[in-house]
């Protein structure tokens, strides 16, 4: 049995769409005629994923958010921990599932189930959907025979990730928007409002000072150049953003930022963290260290990072120590080292990593918000004396003259 996406005319000629399982497109059909609806088009929704992407780049299926993945996983762990088979807990999610995709890669997931195969196996039909993390921990899950907890602490994980993510945007906010306004603002000062002023002073043949001539510069720079400047700008991103895609260049810009001071440490924070945390879900679902650290290393994104870690686990997989291995890579924390080695030696790793990964979690979340805190202020001061110096050019004119008339 398979799932198959339908589009079909009731009596009343309204299209409907929705999804089904069935033997066959045939049987399929069947169904719809017989609840009075003429069908329009049936296919397999395996089928229709690979006739989507012309080149092939649509085989690998839907993604899901973040936050949609820890739901279905949660809504799983509850079927199959209440003593539900895989099969018939995967069909209660997709009837209980209102978006049409998710329905439709739920019953193609459960359709895997039924031919045999493993919940992992069926799901690395959509790689974008279940990242390699998920897919390896429900693997250990299922033949560690465990399923439905490791199932919670991956809806736990995913939870966590997802509010930690939301929490640096969310403070990122308010920085962003006081930036883009303040330099709007600079921007429109410059361009409208001290020319015009300065222009009356320039009529009367008045000698402008220093600083407001120089104003005047920088706002006709920005008049007849600024969108060339803004052009610029564009390619420069552009060329950017192209360079990035190789590993070279990246790996030189990586090196860059965790050379600068606060920022370089805070992408050591950003990914120590996500590598603790993804490495606590790994072990205590029952994968072998050496693997959960491979799998771990994948999600850290910093190039020297990521390369020290996949050094480090080549050492661990030697017979070296977990602790020892990665205070080698020099970017993890002394007390996050310390408390793994705690771990290692009483026999508890499993509850010590997923201890560090809380603790750095917050260290985290402590560094974001103490950044804010400083830009806030820094950036204000920074506007105040832009904004200071636009009104001392402007002011600098009109006290000469009033000089001159006294």
């Amino acid at each position: 049995m398979a799932a198959f996406e339908y589009q079909a005319l009731d009596a009343k000629g309204r299209q409907k769409k929705g999804v089904l399982e069935g033997d066959s497109a045939r049987q399929i059909r069947q169904q719809l005629r017989e609840k009075g609806w003429m069908p329009l088009e049936v296919s397999q929704t395996a089928e229709k994923q690979v006739s989507q992407g012309p080149l092939g780049f649509l085989r690998r299926g839907p993604s899901l958010s973040v936050a949609d993945r820890a739901l279905l996983t949660r809504q799983l762990a509850t079927l199959i921990g209440a003593g539900l088979p895989i099969d018939e807990s995967l069909k209660a999610l997709a009837d209980q599932t209102e978006r049409q995709k998710t329905k439709a890669m739920v019953l193609a997931i459960r359709a895997k189930v039924l031919e045999g195969y493993t919940l992992a196996k069926a799901l690395e039909e959509y790689p974008r959907a279940f990242p390699l993390l998920f897919r390896s921990t429900v693997s250990a899950g299922e033949h560690s025979g465990n399923l439905a907890p490791v199932l919670v602490r991956l809806a736990d994980y995913s939870e966590r990730s997802h509010e930690s993510a939301q929490n640096i945007r969310n403070a990122a906010i308010y920085p962003i928007l006081l930036t883009v306004v303040a330099t709007g603002l600079v921007i429109g000062l410059l361009t409208y409002v001290v020319p015009d002023i300065v222009e009356v002073f320039v009529k009367n043949g008045q000698e402008l000072p220093g600083l407001t001539q120089a104003m005047l510069d920088v706002s006709y720079f920005l008049t007849n150049y600024g969108i060339y400047l803004g052009g610029i700008l564009v390619a420069a991103i552009v060329v950017f953003s192209r360079l990035m895609t190789r590993e070279s260049f990246r790996l030189r810009v990586h090196h860059i930022l965790l050379a600068t001071p606060f920022i370089g440490r805070f992408v050591r924070d950003v990914n120590t963290a996500r590598f603790g945390s993804t490495l606590a879900i790994l072990t205590s679902s029952g994968l072998p260290l050496v693997e959960a650290m491979r799998i771990a290393s994948d999600v850290v994104l910093n190039l020297p990072i990521n390369q020290s870690l996949t050094e480090a686990t080549v050492r661990v997989s030697e017979g070296g120590s977990l602790h020892k291995s990665l205070q080698e890579t020099r970017y993890f924390s002394p007390i996050m080292l310390h408390m793994i080695a705690s771990g290692e030696s009483s026999g508890e790793l499993d509850s010590m990593l997923a201890r560090t990964a809380e603790q750095q979690e917050k260290s985290l979340e402590s560094t974001v918000s103490g950044l804010v805190s400083i830009f806030e202020p820094v950036m204000l001061l920074v506007m105040g004396g832009v904004v200071a110096v636009i009104v001392a050019a402007i002011m600098l004119p009109i006290l000469e003259l009033q000089q001159m008339v006294q």
